[in-house]
């Protein structure tokens, strides 16, 4: 499948640059109930930085760019350090004086592995289509998030619904190759945000829940994914907008379909549960397979795999991307490990 122009290289990530204050808690308690604290540490997060740094742990020498909001305090050093250390560029990345980095209290639990997040968006509140400008990037994919974090950007911008349409329409006119990333806020406000986007995407990989909420399909958060009600939301939420491809990708696998109505199921790696850390952070580590493997022209299937791959390294370690491989390790360790042989 081919994803943008050919006489553009790399990714650029816009949105979300946010510090995860990690904690590993024996469980998750109830209301006035005290719970230990097993492990803590502040990692990066954040829709743009997770798949930067993914992408270049994949391959070194792959062009990485970024276009974000940090405030100048302790938690902004962090994401730059990180950034730096990956080798991500950041001239895109804006240090905003005396402002407060956005960030989330992550708590894993180690009974049901679920985590659950406290965001404060800081400076998130202050990005605006303005901060986007795609005039220099020779990027070939423009990967934004998240809808629901960024105060700015939810509101209608001139006649455009939010300013998540105002940024895509923009990347589109320069050239870029388009794919908006989710988190898990309320399914209407899903709907609200990222339906208007669709006829300015080119790419949409989100999870089970997410997917259902764009199409408006009910599903019950509290059971397995059902991957032909899944494959159903795809195929409503493809016919709503020129989108080429629909990713979407749940614990068990993941279902594509193309807008050439080609169907695919594929299943997960059979990850070890004693393997199995923490799994903030998977998503973002599956999409930055899908980009990769798409940049790269490998075929939808084998993108897939390495999309599930990437995920399933992802999951040894407590932050989103310490665990991150090249494409070559995690391809390994995925055929170590096996494969799920159902969805």
């Amino acid at each position: 499948m081919k994803l943008g122009s050919s006489s553009r290289s790399g990714i650029v990530t816009g949105g979300t640059w946010c510090a995860d204050h990690n904690k590993f808690v024996t469980h998750w308690p109830d209301e006035e109930e005290v719970v230990q604290i097993s492990k803590q540490e502040i990692r990066g997060g954040g829709s743009a930085c997770n798949l930067s740094i993914n992408v270049r742990h994949f391959d070194p020498s792959f062009p990485v760019s970024t276009i974000g909001l940090i405030g100048d305090d302790p938690d902004g050093r962090v994401l730059i350090e990180e950034a730096e250390a990956a080798g991500v560029e950041q001239s895109g990345l804006i240090v905003v004086k005396g402002g407060r980095t956005p960030h989330t209290d992550a708590f894993t639990s180690a009974v049901s592995g679920h985590r659950t997040h406290f965001y404060l968006s800081g400076v998130a509140d202050e990005l605006v289509p303005d901060h986007f400008d795609f005039s220099q990037v020779k990027a070939r994919i423009l990967h934004l998030g998240l809808p629901g974090a960024h105060k700015q950007l939810d509101a209608p911008v001139g006649n455009d619904a939010n300013g998540w349409v105002t940024v895509l329409k923009k990347a589109k006119a320069a050239g870029l190759a388009t794919n908006l990333e989710l988190c898990s806020i309320p399914a209407q406000q899903i709907s609200d945000l990222v339906n208007p986007c669709l006829a300015h995407l080119d790419l949409l990989v989100v999870n089970d829940f997410e997917i259902n909420a764009i199409a408006g399909t009910s599903i019950d958060p509290s059971k397995e994914a059902d991957a032909s009600k899944c494959l159903n939301a795809a195929r409503i939420v493809l016919n709503r907008g020129p989108i080429q491809l629909v990713v979407v990708h749940f614990p068990g696998g993941a279902v594509a379909i193309t807008k050439d109505k080609e169907e695919f199921l594929v299943p997960s790696v059979a990850i070890p549960n004693k393997e199995i850390i923490g799994t903030n952070g998977a998503g973002d580590a599956f999409a930055a397979g899908i980009l990769y493997g798409l940049h790269e022209g490998w075929t939808l299937s084998a993108t897939i795999q390495m999309a599930h791959a990437a995920a399933a390294a992802s999951v040894r370690s407590l932050g989103t991307t310490d665990a991150g491989m090249s494409w070559q390790e995690c391809l390994k360790l995925a055929s170590t490990w096996g494969w799920r042989t159902t969805i």
